[in-house]
């Protein structure tokens, strides 16, 4: 395992490397699109192409975030903060939202001004020629950013991509309305630069709840659950996988716990050799680190625990709110009985587990009932 963690180690490596080097491509094209663009806006008197501008020069900002925040987030991890800085990268996502925003908003407010006041522009052919020189530039860095986020799992990297193909798509704007003012006289700048900030603002928005539910927490991923419990299923003594839980740490630190159900013939070393040899198995092949694997004892020497398993099981399904019942075990000599429910979020808890209580106290009267209440976290 200690070899696998090298390896997994480098690729974290490499991961910054390929955010950093994206993100530096990133600013120096952005800065010399502003510069060029900004000359063209003052020479031209054309305010959506100063806008562009200005845009171009956020996207430069958005890239210098974007390296401080990976630099941040690769920190090694320390007393205080054990399990390491990552979730600094969701962080830096916001702030590229934020700015993202900010610059539709400030188009939104400029272009409303020139609606009421227009002024009108002085293109020239050369610098329609870089109109579409920046398109095309912005179109390249849009989709390559936008795939290197995707490769290495960077929230902020693909949202810089994004951010690039809307800054594409509103230059192309800039492009159609100084060609729609060189044929006919008609200045219609003002209101497509309107029309782009809405889109711009959207844009803005959709990223900021999309880090936010990152920081929040969101669903297992279904392949991602899929692909774990049919990893430790494939021990030949679980008889099932239970309980899936993921915390997120940053983009890569996925921190998890599961429970397995296992013969109640087994020993405690059996246990600890199987636990032991799905944590390594698990790392290895996904990168996740499981640190805890609970166990469930199954009912294998008792038909008469079998028969209450199935009744208990029946009675649990039938209502709609329960998704799974897992964890079963009965000591019918005891008259104790276990188990879990996992229930769906349309119904309370405590409604739930009143439900199941009485029908099952009535089932089996004098028994000892635990039953535990599991939230529908995977699938």
């Amino acid at each position: 395992m200690k070899k696998d963690k090298v390896f997994y180690d480098e690729s974290i490596i490499n991961r910054e490397k390929v955010i950093v080097r994206v993100s530096l491509i990133g600013i120096l094209f952005n800065v010399l699109l502003s510069g060029v663009k900004a000359v063209i806006g003052i020479t031209a008197n054309s305010i959506s192409v100063l806008l562009d501008a200005v845009n171009n020069l956020s996207d430069a900002l958005s890239s210098i975030i974007t390296i401080i925040g990976t630099y941040l987030a690769g920190k090694p991890a320390d007393k205080k903060h054990p399990l390491g800085y990552g979730r600094i990268e969701y962080l830096t996502g916001m702030f590229v939202a934020a700015i993202v925003i900010y610059a539709g908003l400030t188009s939104m407010v400029e272009s409303v001004k020139k609606i009421f006041k227009p002024e009108f522009p002085d293109y020239s052919y050369i610098s329609l020629v870089i109109i579409v020189i920046g398109v095309f530039v912005k179109l390249f860095l849009g989709l390559y950013t936008r795939k290197k986020g995707k490769d290495v799992n960077s929230g902020s990297l693909f949202a810089s991509g994004s951010d690039a193909l809307f800054d594409a798509v509103l230059s192309t704007s800039v492009l159609i309305a100084a060609i729609i003012y060189i044929k006919t006289g008609l200045s219609i700048e003002a209101y497509i630069g309107a029309l782009i900030s809405c889109f711009i603002i959207k844009a803005g928005c959709e990223m900021m709840m999309e880090t936010l539910n990152e920081i929040l927490g969101t669903r297992i991923d279904k392949e991602l659950s899929k692909k774990l419990k049919s990893l430790i299923m494939e021990e030949e003594a679980v008889l099932g996988v239970y309980d899936l839980f993921i915390n997120n740490y940053g983009p890569n630190k996925d921190y998890a716990s599961v429970h397995i159900e296992l013969p109640d013939t087994m020993t405690v070393e059996d246990v600890d050799v199987i636990t032991r040899r799905i944590q390594t198995r698990v790392f290895t092949e996904t990168g996740i680190v499981l640190t805890g694997v609970g166990v469930y004892s199954f009912n294998t020497r008792d038909d008469e625990a079998a028969d209450i398993r199935n009744k208990v099981f029946e009675k649990v399904m039938s209502h709609d709110w329960a998704l799974q019942m897992h964890g079963f075990y009965v000591d019918i000599k005891e008259k104790n009985m276990r188990f879990d429910v996992v229930m769906s979020f349309e119904i309370n808890r405590s409604e739930g587990l009143k439900i199941l209580y009485s029908e099952l106290n009535e089932m089996y009267e004098g028994f000892t009932i635990i039953i535990s209440a599991d939230e529908d976290l995977s699938d």
